[in-house]
């Protein structure tokens, strides 16, 4: 074997030990969604700034929503569902490192800035417990999902609202201004291209958020009611607090795991 015959082994054989190595750290039956289902838009908000701490969130090591197996083919079948309907999810959340659930209530503790008001404008930050924010997650069992729907198509289409959390008709009259007036909020909660009006975005700590709040739209109403039908036929049930929040129905193990999300290999 020449040189140039050994450095092309060796290096086929880094990049096959690299991909071993990515594969082992998911937790046993565990999957990437692009490999299942890879038509499913993916917004992945923890390993990045616009989620409701302004921060990336522990464990969130690349912005790549991992499952259990049997959770992907369920949502692999609402997709297809959705399609038929010239939609398609788009997820937001999907497994959920419990180290990420223990940093959500260390924020949670932590005193207001203002930075991210604008995702619970009707409540103050340390009422968020346990009910937005608690000490275990169905996300860390991978069967859990926040996701909404998007036109097909829709990353050509420009924004339809600008909106944080809550329409300004529905916030406290002085909310709006005073989160706007705060020169060191995010610019959170707004919908993305091709986005379909769920009421709220996504994140959004208000009773607005419940999924069958009586103050929507008849569009609103319709686009959550959708969401729900094509979840439910797909085998998720809904967390009535939350219109995104979806959970496998009927698996048996439901282990929760503190595997950090790490980048999918190439393939």
């Amino acid at each position: 074997m020449n040189w140039r015959s050994f450095a092309v082994a060796l290096f086929c054989f880094a990049a096959g030990l690299t991909s071993a190595t990515a594969e082992a750290d998911l937790p046993d039956g565990f999957v990437y969604l692009r490999d299942v289902a890879p038509d499913i838009e993916q917004d992945m908000r923890y390993a990045g700034l616009n989620n409701f701490t302004g921060a990336p969130v522990p464990g969130y090591e690349a912005p790549e929503c991992v499952m259990r197996r049997d959770a992907a083919e369920a949502l692999k079948r609402a997709q297809r569902s959705a399609q038929g309907l010239g939609l398609s999810l788009k997820v937001f959340d999907c497994y959920r490192p419990q180290r990420a659930v223990r940093a959500f209530g260390a924020w949670a503790r932590a005193p207001e800035d203002g930075r991210t008001k604008s995702q619970y404008p009707r409540l103050p930050k340390d009422a968020l417990v346990p009910n937005y924010i608690a000490s275990r997650s169905s996300h860390s069992t991978g069967l859990a999902v926040d996701l909404t729907l998007v036109r097909q198509g829709g990353s050509d289409r420009p924004p339809l609202l600008r909106s944080t959390c809550i329409a300004a008709a529905q916030a406290p009259a002085d909310e709006p201004k005073a989160v706007r007036s705060n020169a060191n909020a995010l610019a959170l909660g707004e919908l993305g291209p091709g986005e379909l009006d769920m009421g709220t975005s996504f994140d959004c700590f208000d009773r607005a958020s419940k999924t069958a709040f009586p103050e929507l739209t008849p569009e609103q109403r319709q686009s959550r009611d959708v969401l729900v039908t094509l979840m439910e036929r797909a085998g998720f049930t809904n967390y009535p607090a939350e219109w995104w929040h979806f959970s496998l129905a009927r698996a048996k193990d439901r282990r929760s795991y503190d595997v950090p999300i790490t980048p999918r290999p190439l393939r």
